[in-house]
């Protein structure tokens, strides 16, 4: 998907919302249990009642990767049939060099047929260009630099001894050089409104991906003051808000009503703060 046709999805749906399919078999609804395939039955339905709301859907990949051969069976099944409209993100952070990085990047981006990874930076910029590099047009690197967790502050926020500036900023403002907006997002928490201001200005054309909202944390209101562009730019991501707001046998309804209202609010803060 080429980020024209993502900027009009956002201002087609007046939303930016990614759904998170983090699908746990611990956490489905007694009766979808009974289905041939549990996990892709639950994810069709969260997808027929989102779908209206959302303009792109992110799995997580280690809660397929953890059910061995069925998983990944259940993940193919529930990326094609997610929308064609709507933006594709295979959670893996991966990230490792040369010949093993452009496997990864046929693995989800041509096998799987995601239109864009997460990627971990940490080992440079040979574990990130194969992903960058890779042949199909209009794919993209989501690249992890400042997270919502608890713990990114253990590295993440370190100052570097030369510039006395967060190595998360260093990520960024090298890896700038490595891609284009056109093929490069970036990962950048809820939780950290304030930074997410100071990035937003130091790459005012670039998307953001921002989970942290609802059960981190995070204010929708904050982030999308702080981050939306005229193009829209960013897709915040909110999975367990809506994938278990019900463990019932009307968890799509309710899982369709947290979406709607969350693109409710995102409508407003459009007019407000982008268009």
């Amino acid at each position: 998907m080429t980020k024209e046709q993502l900027t009009q999805q956002i201002k087609a749906k007046g939303s930016y919302l990614c759904v998170g399919l983090d699908t746990d078999p611990a956490k489905l609804p007694r009766h979808i249990l009974r289905s041939d395939d549990p996990v892709f039955e639950f994810n069709k339905q969260i997808i027929d009642a989102t779908a209206r709301y959302a303009v792109a859907y992110k799995p997580n990949i280690a809660f397929y990767e953890a059910l061995g051969p069925a998983g990944w069976e259940s993940l193919q099944k529930t990326m094609d049939y997610i929308p064609q409209e709507c933006f594709t993100i295979a959670d893996a952070k991966r990230g490792d060099i040369g010949n093993t990085s452009r496997l990864y990047a046929t693995a989800f981006f041509e096998t799987l047929g995601a239109d864009a990874i997460t990627v971990a930076p940490y080992m440079g910029h040979d574990s990130v260009l194969p992903f960058l590099e890779y042949g199909a047009a209009n794919k993209w690197v989501i690249l992890l630099a400042y997270t919502s967790n608890s713990g990114s502050k253990d590295f993440q926020k370190l100052l570097l001894a030369d510039s006395q500036t967060p190595l998360y900023e260093q990520v960024i403002a090298q890896s700038k050089a490595w891609g284009n907006p056109k093929q490069l997002m970036y990962v950048v928490g809820a939780t950290h409104p304030a930074e997410l201001k100071s990035i937003r200005a130091s790459i005012p054309d670039y998307f953001l991906l921002v989970p942290g909202v609802g059960a981190q944390g995070g204010s929708l209101q904050e982030v999308s003051a702080a981050g939306l562009t005229g193009e829209g730019g960013l897709l915040v991501n909110s999975s367990r808000g809506i994938i278990y707001a019900s463990q019932e046998k009307d968890f799509a309804h309710q899982a369709a009503k947290e979406a709607a209202a969350l693109q409710q609010q995102m409508e407003q803060y459009l007019s407000a703060y982008a268009y």
